[in-house]
């Protein structure tokens, strides 16, 4: 594969968020890099301009990676209804 560009498709406040949106991603199979600010991480900063978090993608992925936030946005994603594996599954009391 040739070596795609990492481009910015998103910017979220604060990295609990931008964990999200990033399994979200790659549970779609978009790869994810994840870019914050220096002094937020030394700071522990997670409001303002310093707390917010760039999510990019590489440049082969942009267009689905777009389609997937759009759909996140639009609320398409709310109402589903995850099983769990039978292997994981706690026992009934």
């Amino acid at each position: 594969m040739a070596e795609d560009e990492w481009v910015l498709v998103d910017k979220v406040p604060g990295q609990l968020q931008a964990e999200i949106m990033k399994g979200l991603l790659e549970a779609q199979g978009i790869m994810v890099w994840l870019n914050q600010e220096g002094a937020a991480h030394g700071y522990a900063l997670t409001v303002g301009t310093l707390g917010m978090v760039e999510i990019l993608v590489p440049s082969s992925q942009v267009e689905k990676a777009r389609q997937v936030l759009d759909a996140y946005d639009r609320g398409d994603f709310e109402d589903m209804e995850f099983k769990a594996p039978d292997s994981d599954e706690a026992p009934e009391e």
